[in-house]
């Protein structure tokens, strides 16, 4: 079953929720900055899922920008390989205009940009929704509540957001991915 790398949602909207699936392909144990204290947590191999938003019509934090921030890794290292099909994909349907790569070079910030750095983490899927309603945390709950998730680290992933998750690991495979939209769609679009 093929899953479309890129699936984008919704009406006209520069900005919006967005969800990566992300694949690990080697064990790891990271810090994530700060994050409890500078706590080194462990990372299986296996397939992630981030949650965020991007709530501006324009600018950096506009879906567009943000999802290629997201697909950029930090000095020399390579993007991922979503990057290029993100930006063909976003400009043929209007999601985000002019050149939407960074104008310098990416600063790790937020706790999901320390495993995006990995080379052995792979954005695989993205999965945008053009609303300027916060879903993120909505998203996040509906995940959090499923069977085959797994909680890291409460609150990993999402600093400003008390009380929940957005840092995920799933353990399902392409058929679940495949009906992502129909399965949180029911209670969150």
């Amino acid at each position: 079953m093929e899953i479309p790398s890129i699936r984008i949602i919704g009406g006209d909207s520069q900005a919006g929720t967005y969800v990566l699936r992300i694949r690990l392909t080697e064990n790891t144990a990271l810090q994530f900055r700060r994050f409890k204290k500078g706590k080194l947590i462990s990372l299986p191999v296996g397939d992630y899922i981030y949650i965020g938003s991007a709530l501006s019509e324009k600018g950096s934090t506009s879906l567009a920008r943000r999802l290629i921030r997201h697909a950029t890794r930090s000095d020399d290292k390579p993007p991922h390989a979503i990057r290029k099909k993100m930006m063909n994909q976003f400009a043929e349907c209007g999601l985000g205009n002019g050149n939407l790569l960074l104008r310098r070079g990416k600063t790790l910030h937020w706790n999901v940009d320390f495993l995006l750095d990995l080379e052995s983490a792979e954005i695989v899927n993205t999965f945008a929704i053009r609303s300027l309603e916060r879903l993120e945390n909505r998203i996040a709950r509906r995940l959090e509540q499923n069977p085959w998730t797994d909680i890291i680290e409460p609150g990993l992933g999402a600093n400003d957001v008390p009380e929940s998750t957005h840092l995920l690991r799933l353990r399902v495979d392409d058929v679940w991915w495949a009906s992502f939209v129909e399965i949180v769609g029911n209670t969150c679009f």
